[in-house]
């Protein structure tokens, strides 16, 4: 007789508390802007030293990235974002690409928490379809759409256990690793004042779409967040609360140690996962990604995965569709290498700083805020990752002023042998952990594709616990 009451009274004691919490947020949402804002920051509870068995990295296995997957699948589906898919899984054609990249939540082992970040490539963002992004086009720096986030429904009552460290690991991780200035988002108009009041969003149009196709058809808010800005505006909001309210120290000073960092040899931006048998398994046999592109996105595709351990997974581009050579090749790795060029001699030798964004076998594009002089040889220094470094002598051969910096297309007199190791891994590589072995590419061996290595994890992270307050 208890047990049946007990059974009756679970789904009483849940209707209760959502009939609660419904009450309190439209009691809320008749106040002032301001005053919903501060309560919706009084709310905040960040744990500083999270439980050890929570562990936050990149989703670079087959299993991890599943497990997201359907993270995913179950929260759209219960959201009414998505319809049930016969696989289980909410996989996009965002997730195949190397510019995208998942992270996740894993505690105990299991994964409880996901989101993606979207870089700016050959397919754009999914919110461009209904919202306006030139304004932030024309400012500098990279684009990340924020997309995908779930939280496995044993974690959302825990006062933002999972949340709040997931967000942690996306703000560090765009900020120091993805070379990122601005985030956009597009969530349910219920959602948009959790990222206005704590984090700072600014919406790209007053008023909400009202059928957002990408999340079937459900209204939609967009919202921007620079990157280069916020940590003044959190830092004038939060100053002189206690730690757990502190986002400012929270997410720009604290270190949190459940945090896994990727390792680089090599100052790339980004961190590709997806190898051929992967892409296969997630996007042509679990789920109907590949088999519903269109001709053009199917092009775009082949343009980015051209080479031939790709061709056998990827779908193949009708021949009367077939670019007759003039479409782009696409890199799947993106980078950004300082170098420093001397200029000039005698009394009037300089040393001019140069930011190097794309790289070939005999040359480079970069930009710098100096005007260099065209065809003339110089010597240069480009210090390639951490322990890398070519010195070469290169030659402007053309540019072009963009406000107050100004690009360069340089030409090299001949690529010595750091130089052509890098360019090597970087045109035959295809994850993130194929550039740790750069020298079998020079050497014209293929590393296995579909092996998994174990990751190499960050330990000196610039960020340091300094603040003592309680």
């Amino acid at each position: 007789m208890t047990t049946l009451q007990n059974t009756h009274a679970i789904p009483l004691r849940k209707r209760v508390r959502k009939g609660l919490h419904q009450g309190l947020r439209k009691a809320i949402a008749f106040l002032p802007r301001k005053i919903r804002f501060s309560i919706y920051r009084s709310f905040v509870n960040c744990d500083l030293h999270p439980d050890e068995r929570l562990v936050l990295k990149i989703a670079d296995t087959q299993d991890e990235l599943e497990a997201c997957f359907k993270l995913l699948h179950d929260a759209y589906v219960a959201s009414g974002f998505m319809k049930p898919d016969p696989s289980g899984l909410r996989a996009t054609i965002y997730h195949a690409l190397p510019t995208t990249t998942t992270l996740c939540a894993k505690f105990d082992g299991e994964v409880v928490g996901t989101i993606s970040l979207i870089r700016q490539s050959a397919f754009g963002f999914p919110l461009q379809a209904i919202f306006d992004l030139s304004d932030i086009h024309a400012e500098k720096g990279k684009i990340a759409e924020v997309s995908a986030l779930a939280v496995h429904p044993n974690f959302r009552k825990t006062g933002g256990a999972i949340l709040f460290p997931l967000m942690k690991f996306m703000y560090q991780y765009c900020s120091t690793f993805f070379d990122t200035a601005h985030l956009v988002i597009a969530v349910n108009p219920d959602r948009i004042e959790m990222y206005e009041s704590l984090l700072f969003f600014k919406r790209l149009q007053a008023h909400a779409i009202q059928k957002y196709d990408f999340a079937n058809g459900a209204p939609a808010v967009g919202a921007s967040l620079n990157l280069t800005t916020v940590p003044l505006i959190f830092k004038k909001v939060y100053s002189g609360k206690k730690k757990k309210k502190d986002l400012y120290f929270y997410f720009i000073k604290s270190r949190i140690k459940n945090i896994i960092l990727p390792t680089r040899r090599y100052f790339t931006t980004n961190d590709p996962v997806m190898t051929p048998t992967m892409l296969d398994y997630f996007f042509n046999q679990r789920t109907q990604v590949f088999k519903n592109l269109s001709e053009r996105e199917k092009i775009l595709l082949d343009s980015i995965y051209n080479l031939p351990e790709y061709k056998a997974v990827i779908p193949p581009v009708a021949a009367s569709s077939a670019p007759g050579g003039g479409l782009r090749q696409h890199q799947r790795y993106s980078l950004k290498c300082r170098g420093q060029l001397a200029v000039g001699s005698g009394a009037d030798a300089r040393s001019v700083e140069l930011q190097l964004v794309e790289l070939s076998d005999d040359g480079f594009q970069a930009h710098s805020r100096s005007r260099l002089p065209l065809f003339i040889w110089s010597p240069a220094q480009i210090q390639l990752g951490v322990s890398e470094a070519s010195s070469l002598q290169v030659m402007a051969v053309r540019s072009e002023a963009r406000g107050d910096e100004h690009y360069y297309g340089f030409k090299l007199a001949e690529p010595d042998l750091a130089w052509r190791k890098f360019v090597t891994a970087l045109q035959s590589g295809i994850t993130a952990k194929d550039l740790d072995n750069a020298s079998l590419f020079l050497m014209g061996h293929q590393p296995d594709f579909d092996a998994t290595t174990a990751p190499q994890y960050l330990d000196g992270v610039e960020f340091d616990d300094t603040d003592r307050r309680p």
